[in-house]
């Protein structure tokens, strides 16, 4: 998996690449003395700012998702909220994920565009189905304010899955809770569980093999992000900071 937190995208043709892919590349190219290239499309790195600035001028004239995006970001840095919304409302119709979950963070708090908490519910949906695992957890968290408990566990055993630490951490609350309630009435918590089934629907209880199996799908979305040339950029970034 690629976080944009740590791929950085190319001004020539806006694709990203992570940071330990990128690292190895570079290191390959400096070790070999090779002309510095796009891994992509093979397009010579710029070797100058403003160079850099005129691909990516390209780039938004030709709507490039990830190009608005650093617009939007950039209008976000410089406090122009309503130039950051009209970016990302631009990039979220272009199907981009990100652009939804920011979108529903300016809906959420105002910023740039009336507040509305419909439409940031809205694009908070969309990340989520998009795969954003954020948004998984503010979905859960939206039910919470409900009081719906069992979208609120089902949303974030999503999340969960898909990497995030928050609602791992929420479902192991929930899970403790639903253990003391258990104890309260003198059942096993795993009997307990099939009671509420059994007489009611369900309403956040899951069994203790349900918490396993998001543990395991947890542990397997952080081991995927990890590789020993991400560790390597890691490492050598770390070094250049000291």
């Amino acid at each position: 998996p690629i976080y944009k937190e740590k791929s950085p995208a190319t001004t020539c043709c806006s694709k990203k690449i992570c940071h330990g892919c990128n690292y190895a590349i570079q290191k390959r190219e400096y070790e070999g003395k090779l002309q510095p290239t796009c891994p992509f499309c093979r397009h010579s790195t710029p070797n100058t700012k403003e160079e850099a600035e005129r691909n990516i001028s390209k780039r938004i004239e030709a709507n490039d998702p990830s190009a608005l995006s650093r617009v939007g970001t950039k209008c976000l840095r410089e406090g122009d909220d309503k130039g950051a919304f009209e970016c990302f409302t631009k990039v979220a119709a272009l199907g981009d994920i990100g652009a939804h979950y920011l979108l529903s963070c300016l809906y959420k708090l105002g910023q740039g565009v009336e507040r509305d908490d419909k439409k940031s519910l809205y694009h908070t949906e969309q990340a989520a189905i998009g795969g954003h695992p954020s948004e998984w957890h503010d979905l859960g968290r939206n039910e919470f304010k409900r009081f719906r408990t069992d979208r609120e566990v089902k949303h974030y055993m999503i999340a969960a899955t898909l990497g995030n630490d928050d609602s791992l951490d929420a479902l192991k609350l929930i899970y403790r809770q639903r253990q003391m309630v258990a104890a309260t009435v003198g059942v096993g918590y795993d009997h307990s569980v099939e009671l509420m089934k059994e007489h009611s629907p369900p309403s956040g209880f899951f069994s203790e093999d349900e918490l396993s199996e998001v543990l395991r799908g947890h542990q397997a979305a952080v081991d995927a992000t990890k590789s020993a040339q991400r560790d390597e950029a890691a490492e050598a970034k770390l070094t250049e900071q000291n």
